[in-house]
């Protein structure tokens, strides 16, 4: 039996990338990713064919309605796979390769809740001598590292974020954010430092665990964090993970809390239009975004006042609307524009001053500087 996934027919991958990089991840085998069997393309349609796994994925198993008991000596098992496969794609496969949306509902189980990392066939290849890639952002609002979601910057600690991610909601048996919980549980990052804090990480375990090590989920929540960083230098590399995992080697200590993406909306970019300006994107810091989005970021550091906070966002969204409309350009030579896009690259020569400010809530602790 096997499983087989359709692609969307807006994917702007071209034909050629398409299979080429199928041909070369078909390749790549490891206990802990799904075995990628081949491919079919028939005019629009594209077509993935892996292996079948029975338990379904993660997210399912840990958070569905018909949920899997899971005891910790599983959870902690499932960690560990998880791990090793990161590690096998970014550090032991003859190519680099950056997966750019490690999640719950990304990693199958099979029969024996052995984990396997899915969707690696549409990763990125990564190129040993680049100190990073700027692309299109891809990816779950959740899991996004900041410098990933902001300026399109990616490398392996991008997964290392989504990693960390996948570890405390396997700890703790809940999605990375419940809007249904108190306020202070809604987001599961904030909560975990929070009781990080206090010395009180045993809360935070799932109640459905009746028995566990508290010194294993001590552990994982440490590597979770440290992996969370919102510095990617922060962030330590998947084989220290295993290392620190397995207690081959000790957990660094975690000084300062995560930053992350928890909202993301989409608005026509007209709307934003006004009346020229002078400014110019800064593509050092906004490498890559998508046309007309906002994001609201949990950001440390204490609150400036109403009139900084609100020419800074005046500012932030100039740039990142710009940038956003330079990107679809470089993408519309390469691709070919999607005809959704063209009433978008025709404002290209416009420039943007007048803005609504998105709302942002500020937490304490190091500032994460847009």
């Amino acid at each position: 039996m096997v499983a087989v996934k359709q692609l969307s027919v807006a994917s702007h991958q071209g034909k050629s990338q398409f299979v080429a990089e199928i041909a070369t991840v078909s390749a790549v085998q490891h206990r802990n990713l799904v075995k990628l069997y081949g491919c079919c393309i028939e005019a629009d349609k594209r077509l993935l064919v892996y292996e079948f796994l029975e338990n379904k994925s993660l997210d399912q198993a840990l958070f569905g309605k018909k949920h899997l008991i899971i005891d910790w000596a599983k959870r902690f098992e499932i960690c560990v796979g998880v791990a090793r496969g990161l590690t096998y794609l970014h550090e032991e496969s003859r190519l680099r390769i950056v997966h750019r949306d490690v999640k719950a509902s990304n990693i199958l189980l099979d029969g024996n809740l052995i984990p396997k990392i899915s969707d690696f066939g549409l990763a990125k290849l990564y190129d040993d001598k680049k100190t990073h890639i700027s692309t299109r952002v891809a990816g779950t609002i959740g899991y996004l590292a900041p410098e990933y979601a902001m300026r399109g910057h990616l490398t392996e600690k991008a997964d290392v974020f989504g990693f960390g991610v996948v570890a405390l909601e396997i700890v703790s048996g809940r999605p990375n954010s419940y809007p249904s919980l108190e306020q202070h549980k809604i987001y599961l990052l904030d909560w975990t430092w929070c009781l990080h804090e206090n010395n009180r990480e045993l809360e935070m375990v799932d109640p459905e665990l009746s028995e566990f090590s508290k010194e294993e989920v001590k552990r994982v929540i440490g590597v979770a964090l440290l992996c969370t960083q919102t510095s990617p230098a922060l962030r330590p590399s998947m084989s220290r993970v295993v290392a620190m995992l397995t207690g081959d080697v000790e957990v660094g200590a975690v000084t300062s809390k995560p930053g992350y993406l928890i909202d993301w909306k989409f608005d026509d970019i007209t709307s934003f239009i006004d009346t020229p300006s002078t400014e110019e994107p800064d593509s050092s810091l906004y490498a890559s975004t998508t046309a007309g989005d906002e994001r609201e970021w949990i950001k440390a550091g204490p609150p400036p006042s109403a009139t900084d906070l609100d020419c800074q966002l005046k500012q932030q969204q100039v740039k990142l609307t710009l940038y956003s409309l330079f990107t679809l350009a470089l993408d519309a030579a390469t691709f070919g524009p999607a005809s959704s896009d063209l009433h978008l690259l025709s404002t290209l020569g416009i420039l943007c001053s007048d803005f609504q400010p998105s709302p942002r809530r500020w937490l304490n602790g190091p500032c994460l500087s847009l």
